[in-house]
């Protein structure tokens, strides 16, 4: 059998991509056009709140020309974790894209739509015939009150449905959450091509040109799959996969160096060769596939703790940078006391210094030695209007703070904007991080056939 061709045209949807490289892909025989949509990268909030990752102009924009290479040409499109986080606001925003681009250009496509969503009571269900567990040991035990204060529950779905659904036929499927190689997999798969080799592949070319160098998300990227081994390659003449390249992007986002668990299955990448078969062209051998004797599923849930308000501002005072933590102590302390009567445990307020340890805090192994200092005052409250309160008191006993040695009784901050406080709505923590295991497809599909009968 001659190789299966599948392009990644970039690591996220919606992030953009040059159509010229998306182009040189189908200077052979593509059998799958295959995008991710979604990651957990960007934390609980999208699952929260509902939202997606990129805006619908994005979305839509690399949409059109993958539609417009794939559909006339009876090429598979998949769509995976669509909408950001997978869930079923996320997929419908992403259907009505679809939709709008399939009125608006009159083509004819068959629509396969994955729900990857899961109601309360059938997680409470599953908690209570001890089906669940947590993902890893830093994660507590799954307990009935946090399911039932989880907005939305997805799981990450596997190949198998998405299999189904090209044996069925589908022109577009638009996936919920799934593990993130599974859509890749499943075009390999579905052509009978070693699950091995077809989920290791999908670990490439779910990010992109990330693979490549110099790595980008914003690029394309050709596999290819044989019946012993893949291919990758770049399809942009300015990058190059390299032997290094993609062997570290092996590496990417693993607990285990060789060994990557997913739903029902355990990769082994211990054996694994990379090669330079031709320029740019890096073979990958010995993959292995191993399928576990119980199946998981990875559930994720998101639910509301809290409200947040913030302020940003410039401190340039040499003075107060030299007792910036002293400052802030004091500065606590007043405000505190002037709300006394809210429980401390109502709200919260952290304090982050952009150019001095803002990212890793206290494991910084150099002093400050710099001339200025971004500051951002956080108030996290279980009302938005107390986190509104409390900042604006925070923010003005900060401004106007006398401290010792200070010469200016202007200001101690310098706002970037006005007004200066931020008020960013509610706050989402992961409620379900935790594995589901299953003994049958637990995920449904839905088909729309659009102006196709």
């Amino acid at each position: 059998m001659s190789a299966i061709n599948i392009v990644s045209p970039n690591g996220m949807l919606g992030y953009g991509y040059p159509r010229e490289s998306f182009e040189r892909a189908f200077q052979q025989k593509v059998h799958g056009i295959v995008v991710d949509a979604g990651s957990t990268d960007a934390g609980p909030h999208k699952l929260g709140a509902g939202q997606s990752i990129v805006s619908k102009r994005a979305v839509k924009k690399d949409l059109e020309y993958m539609f417009e290479k794939g559909i006339p040409a009876n090429i598979p499109i998949i769509i995976g974790s669509a909408g950001g986080a997978g869930a079923r606001p996320h997929v419908e925003a992403t259907i009505d894209i679809v939709n709008e681009i399939i009125r608006e250009q009159k083509y004819e496509a068959k629509l396969a739509v994955i729900w990857a969503d899961f109601e309360k009571e059938s997680i409470i269900n599953s908690l209570a015939d001890n089906k669940i567990k947590p993902l890893s040991k830093n994660i507590p035990q799954l307990t009935e009150e946090a399911i039932v204060e989880t907005r939305s529950i997805v799981a990450q779905m596997g190949h198998e449905p998405i299999v189904d659904a090209l044996r069925e036929g589908a022109d577009i499927i638009i996936c919920g959450r799934a593990y993130d190689p599974s859509p890749f997999a499943a075009i390999g798969i579905y052509h009978g091509m070693n699950e091995g080799l077809s989920y290791h592949l999908g670990k490439i070319l779910e990010c992109g040109a990330l693979c490549a160098e110099p790595g980008t998300t914003k690029d394309s990227i050709l596999g290819s799959i044989y019946q012993d081994s893949f291919t990758v390659q770049s399809l942009n003449p300015d990058r190059t996969c390299t032997k290094t390249s993609v062997a570290a992007h092996t590496f990417y986002e693993k607990e285990h160096p060789y060994l990557l668990k997913g739903p029902g299955f355990e990769l082994d990448l211990s054996e694994c060769s990379f090669t330079e078969k031709s320029p740019g062209v890096i073979e990958v051998r010995n993959s292995q596939y191993k399928k576990s004797t119980k199946t998981f599923v990875k559930l994720e849930g998101a639910r509301q703790t809290s409200f947040r308000t913030f302020v940003i501002a410039g401190v340039r005072d040499p003075l107060l940078l030299q007792k910036l933590d002293q400052v802030e102590k004091e500065v606590l302390v007043q405000v505190k006391s002037y709300f006394s009567e809210i429980p401390e445990t109502d709200y919260q307020i952290n304090f982050y210094h952009y150019g001095k340890n803002a990212v890793m805090g206290d494991k910084e192994p150099d002093t400050f030695g710099g001339h200025e200092v971004g500051v951002m005052f956080e108030v996290l409250a279980v009302t938005q209007e107390m986190a509104n309160s409390i900042c604006a008191n925070l923010r003005s006993t900060f401004l106007h703070y006398g401290y010792e040695g200070r010469k200016s009784t202007a200001g101690n901050l310098a706002f970037p904007f006005a007004p200066s406080d931020v008020v960013f709505g509610p706050v989402y923590e992961f409620s379900i991080y935790h594995l589901l295991e299953i003994e049958a497809n637990p995920f449904k599909t839905e088909w729309m056939g659009v102006n196709k009968k």
